[in-house]
């Protein structure tokens, strides 16, 4: 059983955000070079990882655990879902919830998944706010800041990008004390000035962090690291190549649904829906003689060979639903809803 309030948050986040599927094991050498002394009581917790869109908490996330857990990009609307994921070793047991980013929401879908980055911090043991410190203050900013004034459990400040040469912290600060001025709380939250891309202070924050969640024994096995659901990972592998090649043309039109998954011993074949709102963004996904779908194919297979340890046959096709950003069903099915 776990024990204390990790425990009792865990299982309300779990029962929560638990999605059918099949977990992505920690690779041998992770687990027996980077964290050799996992321990059956240390600390142990849930933490909501949280912040506007394109702030680098992908990024953060992905550094943390050693390992691609979240796809990262540019664009904005990146991450979709609330992904889980472990990190296991001599000091305890971190759950981390890698959330959306808030933005100004158009449509059901920027909707949803502002919905689901605010109700993620219900029921964690710490909260990690992200900030991008190269850039000005926003009004998504401030939302955040007046909804820790709420929240009972610890809250780190992390002010990431602060490897680059303009720096907005002070702005942030003053942003924080203004709010709990008008708000008239006593909340106090720690700051740490981080690079997520370069990996400054990046162990500080995982001691910071240890130190915040209490003790408590493990809340996942040690050889799992993260419970998102094939299906939607190996959607996200293929959706972040797309990412990467189209950049602002079309990413929030598209989406991405795998149909079926045949494994075999030696090769897994996947059926892929690569869904697009119009008749006249077809041409845009399969790119000029089919280039752009055949490099996305490849460089995913590429990836999720590294990820799972087999081989992967990946079969694209174009299909067009007409405002699927706008259908419940369709959102839900893809796990937006």
């Amino acid at each position: 059983m776990v024990k204390g309030s990790a425990g009792r948050n865990a299982e309300k986040q779990i029962s929560e955000y638990s999605l059918s599927g099949f977990p992505i094991p920690v690779k041998p050498a992770r687990m027996n070079e980077q964290h050799p002394e996992v321990t059956d009581l240390g600390r142990s917790g849930v933490v909501a990882i949280v912040g506007r869109t394109n702030v680098g908490k992908s990024t953060l996330l992905n550094h943390l655990v050693e390992e691609k857990v979240s796809i990262v990009s540019d664009t904005v609307q990146t991450t979709r879902n609330v992904i889980r994921a472990i990190l296991a070793e001599k000091r305890g047991q971190l759950v981390f919830l890698d959330t959306p980013g808030v933005h100004k929401a158009e449509g059901e879908l920027g909707k949803n998944l502002n919905k689901a980055a605010r109700s993620a911090v219900q029921g964690v043991d710490a909260i990690l706010l992200v900030l991008d410190a190269s850039a000005k203050p926003a009004m998504e900013d401030d939302g955040w800041f007046r909804r820790i004034t709420r929240e009972e459990v610890p809250v780190i400040v992390a002010l990431n990008k602060s490897d680059r040469r303009y720096s907005c912290a002070d702005q942030y600060r003053e942003m924080w004390d203004e709010v709990k001025a008008d708000r008239a709380s006593d909340k106090e939250v720690s700051w740490m000035e981080v690079s997520a891309l370069q990996g400054d202070q990046m162990p500080e924050l995982l001691t910071a962090l240890f130190e915040t969640v209490p003790e408590g024994e493990p809340l996942f096995p040690d050889d799992i690291l993260t419970d998102y659901p094939r299906k939607l990972n190996i959607a996200d592998v293929i959706r972040e190549k797309y990412f990467q090649r189209l950049e602002q043309e079309l990413p929030h039109a598209l989406a991405i649904w795998v149909e079926d998954i045949d494994e075999q011993e030696k090769k897994w074949t996947v059926e892929v829906a690569v869904m697009v709102e119009r008749h006249s963004q077809k041409g845009i996904v399969i790119g000029n003689k089919g280039r752009l779908i055949k490099w996305v194919r490849e460089q995913a297979e590429k990836e999720l060979y590294e990820m799972y340890g087999v081989r992967f046959k990946l079969k694209l096709w174009v299909k067009v639903e007409k405002n699927w950003r706008k259908n419940f069903w369709i959102l839900k099915k893809l796990g937006y809803a």
